[in-house]
């Protein structure tokens, strides 16, 4: 006999089984509330939380209390800009064949999960080309959608025009507005006219229990108090993850849930709690103590290497201090030394503070808590053939200082554009490289068509202007001075030559 999916065999169908995110659940009561009146000013919710706190559940559960039905799209399906669109247009007509006559139809609520793992931009696709996948008109191999093809910029249109109420679901929303520094303002901005943002919590400890303890009345087992306080206290607030817990553990006893049989499932199968980057980056950033900041970073399961690559590129961006970026530099600096003694000694605890020393910097160096989000950036010298600044400037870095490519990339690049993308007026690096006016606006991480960059340029052209004729007159004046040397030298007798006139 198949088992069924516990998670699924006990997933709330009602708003009166949920646990936990109690406020958020009020807020988005009270937003399907405005639905019934009609087009709220914000037609889409996005929720945003780790992995297992319920986003998705309590949506479906909210709506089933209200009689909507629920049209889900998640990462499993097509959700291209024709997958998209076809959702929409059966939310708009779904309403029509369950109507009853005199009253208003119910909604329809188009659920869209995992939205930050929808890949590609905001290019949209042709209108012709959407509504012949819409209306299942045969279309070449070439014609077809790939993958999630023009999904975001449908989505856009969605929130735009939709007349059913949205709602999307993510655990990082950088995922959904994109990781490239110079685009993912404008996503955010452009997703956030449509958007109301709530964000979930990890389920407490009683949550936790309480719903340990219901899933196990309904399955006819019972539990030591102290089984239950075991498994609840080595739970990082995931339900999902709790659920599944259970019904592994079950499926090898009879009836009772000892404490030891839960501390041989923890000892024997430690789940992998780590989390992602961005928001691991988030709490290691707000961390006021060492203790809190080696939890996030442990969290990360980054190497050294790479969290020392990680922070270093992200705390000029985040720090508003200038002495905090100083001491964090000089940590970093410390640990990138550690680092390197593997390679000279057997000293493997270089290798433990190398990534204490890394995860500090970015946390205990400020002396306020950072305020607001926290928006990182993937380190672009990492990214595999990067275009992140320009191949001339890595060739010129590299000839100047004498070292390898890999070296300005990964090592001098960093700082480099640390200190001109706070200092883009101060020409005297870029001139003493003899860098050109694109280059200088490559490593201070500027768009070239924005007005204000190319005012710059011009500013930054003439000075090397001056540069390059002063250069020009010096070498013709000592062209000049040696000719002049040169006729005197021959003009002049040798030694012992006798002169007659």
């Amino acid at each position: 006999m198949v088992t069924s999916d516990w998670t699924e065999r006990h997933r709330p169908v009602s708003e009166r089984q949920l646990e936990g995110n109690e406020a958020q659940r009020k807020k988005i009561r009270s937003w399907l509330d405005e639905w019934k009146e009609g087009r709220p000013k914000k037609p889409g919710l996005l929720l945003i939380g780790p992995p297992g706190v319920g986003k998705t559940t309590v949506a479906r559960a909210v709506a089933a209390d209200m009689g909507w039905q629920v049209i889900e799209l998640n990462a499993s399906d097509a959700r291209n800009a024709g997958a998209i669109r076809k959702a929409a247009t059966h939310a708009s007509t779904h309403g029509s064949l369950f109507m009853t006559p005199g009253q208003k139809p119910p909604r329809t609520l188009i659920l869209l999960d995992e939205v930050d793992h929808l890949s590609g931009g905001l290019r949209e696709i042709s209108a012709e080309r959407i509504s012949s996948i819409v209306s299942g008109e045969d279309i070449d191999d070439s014609k077809a959608l790939k993958g999630d093809s023009g999904g975001k910029a449908e989505l856009l249109n969605l929130l735009a025009d939709t007349r059913q109420p949205v709602i999307l679901a993510c655990n990082d929303e950088m995922g959904l507005w994109g990781r490239t520094s110079s685009t993912w303002r404008t996503a955010r901005d452009r997703f956030a006219k449509h958007l109301i943002s709530i964000r979930f919590d990890r389920a407490s400890n009683e949550a936790l229990r309480r719903v340990a303890l219901r899933v196990i009345k309904e399955e006819g087992f019972t539990a030591d108090p102290g089984a239950i306080d075991e498994l609840v206290n080595n739970n990082p607030g995931d339900l999902r993850a709790l659920v599944r817990d259970l019904q592994v553990m079950c499926s090898l006893i009879d009836s009772n849930l000892t404490k030891e049989m839960v501390k041989e499932n923890i000892e024997t199968g430690v789940r992998d709690t780590t989390v992602e980057i961005f928001p691991g980056l988030d709490s290691l950033y707000r961390s006021r103590t060492a203790q809190n900041a080696m939890k996030a970073t442990r969290s990360l399961d980054k190497s050294p290497d790479d969290m020392v690559a990680w922070v270093s590129w992200n705390n000029g961006v985040v720090f508003t201090d200038q002495g905090a970026v100083r001491r964090g530099s000089s940590s970093l600096s410390l640990a990138d030394c550690l680092l390197t003694t593997r390679f000279r000694n057997t000293a493997h605890r270089s290798w433990y503070w190398s990534s204490n020393l890394s995860g500090l910097s970015a946390s205990v160096t400020m002396p306020k808590p950072v305020e607001g989000r926290v928006f990182c950036s993937y380190p672009g010298f990492l990214r595999r053939g990067s275009a992140w600044v320009k191949r001339s400037v890595v060739e010129r870095l590299a000839e100047t200082c004498g070292c390898s490519k890999k070296a300005v990339r990964e090592e001098l690049l960093p700082s480099l554009v640390a200190v001109q993308s706070e200092n883009s007026d101060d020409f005297s690096i870029s001139l003493a490289l003899g860098l050109s006016p694109e280059e200088h606006a490559a490593i201070c991480g500027l768009s070239v068509t924005h007005r204000t960059t190319k005012e710059l340029l011009e500013r930054y052209a003439k000075e090397l202007e001056k540069i390059t004729t002063q250069s020009e007159v010096s070498v013709v004046e000592s062209s000049s001075n040696t000719e002049d040397v040169e006729t005197a030298e021959e003009d002049k007798p040798d030694s012992g030559q006798t002169t007659l006139f």
